[in-house]
């Protein structure tokens, strides 16, 4: 009993620690008709990957793979009962609106139970208008925050975010982390679909953000603009 309770603690992922390998994963969508019927497993997983017969929504072996990932070092963290030093931990940030967001948010967002997208507009060092969507989360797991919250480095978006714009070059990205699908040019405009419950968060000023979800826009000189968008996670208990 209590290795089931450590097993499914935070980071738990029913599809990445059920499913060894993304052909297991593929065989838990195929029936014993399927079998029968096209004589061959490998061309039922073809049909099953490309969504054509399996049971809902089927996810890419990419996703997969970076599930597995995550839930492999979410795996790490449970074993390593020694805390992290948080990033943010000791940092005086009180006069620096998304500095103390970011700082609120930060432990909640590494343990999971929070995901949070940040949007920035605001000039480079160029002087160019650019703006972005930022995955916290993923910048937390892939780079050091310490510097940010030292004001020793000024956050920004970049091209390699979940999504980046900028004005004057018209240069626009749009990338997938752990986290999120990006989800564009569809009549809702700008979507990301929370890749762990399936839920979407709706960017839109104009419209609700979505199923627990919550939208902050914070009031900052340091910044064009700044917005953060949290969402929590259903979880079993």
């Amino acid at each position: 009993m209590d290795d089931d309770l450590e097993i499914k603690g935070p980071g738990y992922d029913p599809i990445a620690d059920e499913f060894a390998t993304y052909e297991d994963y593929l065989d838990s969508q195929i029936n014993s008709t399927d079998v029968y019927y096209l004589e061959d497993v490998e061309l039922a997983r073809q049909l099953v990957e490309l969504g054509i017969r399996g049971n809902g929504e089927v996810i890419r072996r990419e996703e997969f793979e970076q599930r597995k990932e995550a839930s492999e070092q979410a795996r790490q963290a449970r074993l390593n009962k020694k805390p992290k030093k948080l990033a943010s931990q000791g940092k005086h940030v009180e006069e620096y609106p998304l500095l103390q967001a970011l700082k609120d948010r930060e432990e909640a967002v590494r343990n999971g139970k929070l995901t949070t997208i940040i949007f920035i507009r605001d000039k480079n060092s160029k002087g160019q208008e650019v703006s972005g969507y930022i995955d916290y989360g993923h910048r937390l797991k892939t780079e050091s925050m310490e510097p940010y919250f030292d004001r020793k480095k000024r956050l920004m978006p970049r091209p390699s975010d979940l999504s980046f714009y900028n004005w004057e070059t018209q240069m626009s990205t749009s990338n997938p982390t752990p986290n999120f699908q990006v989800i564009a040019d569809n009549e809702a405009g700008l979507l990301f679909k929370n890749k762990r419950d399936r839920k979407v968060i709706n960017v839109d000023p104009r419209a609700k953000p979505g199923d627990n979800s919550t939208r902050t826009e914070l009031e900052t000189t340091e910044y064009l603009q700044v917005v953060v968008y949290d969402h929590v996670t259903r979880r079993r208990s």
